[in-house]
């Protein structure tokens, strides 16, 4: 594979500052994750990005990688019951709190992947658009909350094999609505996103 583009270390260079992301917004079933990550100044790996941008393989090589080195990371999850009871804009927000409140080096700045931010115990925050594309830390916290949830996955996928998310990983992958039209939803799937009565004429 080809190195991804050397990525900024950080938004700001003076302070300590956690990169922030999440994994598994727009799914039709599981959690959403998301992680934190503050890495030190000369952290570099020549394969980091964005965790869409990389194969699974890599990922997992990168998720190690970014353990081994950071100087703090925790990675949180808000279950499918929380996003349905709260809609999954304020769950991604939710993990993403908990995955601050888990660092055991507290940060002075956060920089969020995306446009959207609710702050944080008064913490200044700036909000990048496709920054885990960008920064460092943002791309390393996109690592761990993506090859975090991937792993949960499979493990539910054991208990509901019918649905491929060992493939799909919660998707709405074309398989995966075929999946739901035959067997309807299980109790892991996102009962706010109404994801049947739309998807039931695709398999006529």
């Amino acid at each position: 594979m080809k190195p991804a583009i050397k990525l900024l270390n950080s938004f700001q260079n003076d302070i300590i500052e956690a990169g922030c992301d999440e994994a598994g917004r727009g799914c039709y079933a599981g959690p959403v994750f998301a992680a934190a990550v503050i890495l030190p100044a000369d952290f570099y790996h020549p394969l980091l990005n964005d965790s869409k941008q990389i194969k699974a393989s890599i990922r997992l090589e990168l998720k190690e990688f970014i353990r081994q080195h950071a100087k703090a990371y925790h990675v949180a999850m808000v279950d499918v019951e929380e996003i349905d009871a709260i809609n999954i804009l304020k769950a991604s927000q939710k993990a993403m709190h908990k995955a601050l409140d888990g660092l055991k080096t507290k940060p002075k700045f956060i920089a969020v992947d995306g446009n959207y931010f609710i702050p944080y115990k008064k913490i200044p925050h700036q909000c990048i658009i496709k920054g885990d594309g960008i920064y460092a830390n943002i791309a390393a916290a996109s690592i761990l909350a993506k090859t975090y949830r991937d792993e949960y996955m499979l493990r539910l996928h054991e208990e509901f094999p019918q649905y491929k998310w060992n493939a799909n990983k919660g998707y709405g992958t074309a398989a995966h609505r075929k999946a739901i039209a035959e067997n309807g939803l299980c109790r892991y799937h996102r009962k706010s996103f109404n994801i049947v009565p739309a998807q039931l004429d695709l398999f006529d």
